[in-house]
Parts: C-alpha cells; structure tokens; sequence
C-alpha cells in the first residue's frame, strides 16, 4: 500500500486547474435568466436535455424518445378528440 505525502507546500498532488472527473452540466443562459434552476421541475428536464451529446447514439435516440413523449403523444391526443367530438 502506498503512502500518499504531502509535498513541501503541502499539496497534495493535485490542481484545482485540472479538470475534474465529474461535474454537473450548466444551466443554459437563456434557461437561467427565465428563473430555471436544476431544482426546479422544468430546470431539471432543461439541464438533462442540455447534458445530451448529439455525437453519441445512445443521446440521440433519448432526444427522439423525448421528443415522441413530450410532443407527438400530445399532439396525437388533440388531433384524435377533434375527430372523434
């Protein structure tokens, strides 16, 4: 087992300039300046929206998903009462 030292100014090992391994995605600026925040019902599908990266195959069929959910099932339940009233 290794002994993890401190060096001669105390640190530890590493830079606060490095990236981390992790960190949250940010809030888009037009969602912030409506009020959004992630702990917020809409804040929360707005940053899970905006971490998705379109390079990625596995994002891309979540944003369809979402997109058929949030969108097309509505939309389907409109037109389906305006011809069946």
């Amino acid at each position: 087992m290794s002994e993890r030292r401190l060096d001669s100014t105390g640190d530890p090992g590493h830079s606060e300039e490095a990236p981390q391994p992790w960190s949250p995605p940010t809030m888009p600026d037009d969602a912030r300046s409506l009020g959004l925040d992630r702990n917020t019902e809409e804040g929360a599908w707005v940053m899970m929206a905006a971490s998705l990266d379109g390079a990625k195959v596995s994002h891309q069929v979540v944003a369809w998903l979402l997109l058929i959910v949030l969108v097309g099932i509505p939309i389907l339940l409109r037109v389906a009462s305006w011809l069946g009233a």
